[in-house]
């Protein structure tokens, strides 16, 4: 069951090393893409491993989940990521613990991860979910929307405002990347944009292609997802 140490630090060199190739034939220089670790599912010991091997920045769905590797894995240097849902109980939590928020989609969270984040830690960073699929069932917010809801966000002082994240439907269009890069370059002088979080496992070439700038990556890593946590 899970990964052995070694097979941990051979995953993440053949993951760097598929970033490595992609930016190259997209004429990128590798170092303009940041690798998130996406570690929800998986054992504290499995973050560790990816640590020591040279990974600092782990994303997770559950906010509980987490915390319990925050607290077992407390005094390390990493970088925690929410990616997954934010529902307004948690916020304060959120606020308190995480570095990044990559699902910023309603007024109400921003607001609250505003007001909750401790005075004496920076911003946190975080990103607004775009729904570049058009599902009404998928989450973030409309391509349309995106300015107007930027520059809301942008003015809450408890959040630095980073750029723009999302999830596109396996097999979705190139041309789907290309409206979220194309939405991204437009924002990106206006409110200093600087991470595009777009691409997982199954797509990280076609997302570098598409200039994303941090992907995140889970069963490349850290093999098939453990037992599903229910959402929290």
């Amino acid at each position: 069951m899970g990964q052995s140490m070694r097979a941990i630090h051979d995953n993440l060199q053949a993951v760097q090393g598929r970033i490595a190739r992609a930016a190259a034939a997209a004429g990128r220089d590798p170092r303009s893409v940041t690798l998130l670790a996406v570690s929800k599912t998986h054992p504290a010991i499995l973050v560790e491993q990816a640590l020591a091997a040279g990974q600092h920045a782990f994303g997770e769905n559950y906010v509980q989940e987490a915390l319990e590797k925050m607290d077992a894995l407390a005094g390390k240097n990493i970088e925690w990521h929410l990616i997954g849902p934010l529902q307004s109980n948690k916020t304060r939590l959120v606020a308190e613990r995480f570095d990044w928020v990559h699902t910023i989609e309603s007024e109400k969270i921003a607001r609250r991860l505003s007001d909750q984040r401790p005075a004496g830690m920076a911003p946190l960073n975080v990103l607004i979910q775009v729904n570049i699929s058009g599902e009404r069932t998928k989450s973030g917010v409309a391509p349309a929307e995106v300015s107007s809801f930027a520059l809301l966000v942008s003015k809450f002082p408890g959040l630095k405002l980073r750029g723009l994240m999302s999830v596109p439907e396996p097999g979705a269009s190139p041309e789907r990347y290309r409206e979220l890069h194309a939405s991204y370059g437009k924002l990106k002088g206006e409110f200093g944009f600087d991470t595009l979080s777009l691409g997982m496992s199954d797509d990280l070439e076609l997302a570098i292609a598409e200039g994303a700038t941090l992907v995140r990556i889970g069963t490349a890593i850290f093999g098939a997802r453990q037992t599903i946590r229910p959402a929290a």
